[in-house]
């Protein structure tokens, strides 16, 4: 539905901000935490947390890792896992980690 449709424009966003920008700037970033929220909202916990563990570095690098995007981006990675119910304890105690 309507939900998916959006999912996949983030995904485009996202996408055109890579090429764009580069994976380390802020509206990349931010682009990114975009489409992993429309995905955890979809309950695609798997694609959501698979992307954010490739962005929690990049943001780490590129903006530091005490900024808000940041720590937004470690945020919603532990609730990717802690909602997923398919998680396993290894995968709770690391969103306890991030």
């Amino acid at each position: 539905g309507r939900n998916e449709q959006a999912s996949n424009m983030l995904r485009d966003v996202y996408s055109g901000r890579v090429r764009l920008n580069g994976e380390e700037h802020e509206e990349t970033v931010i682009a990114a935490l975009n489409y992993a929220s429309s995905l955890g909202g979809l309950k695609r916990f798997e694609e959501a947390r698979s992307l954010l563990r490739r962005i929690i570095p990049v943001a780490r690098r590129g903006l530091g890792e005490n900024n808000d995007i940041t720590l937004r981006v470690k945020f919603t990675y532990a609730l990717a896992l802690y909602n997923d119910t398919g998680a396993t304890l290894d995968d709770l105690r690391e969103s306890v980690a991030t």
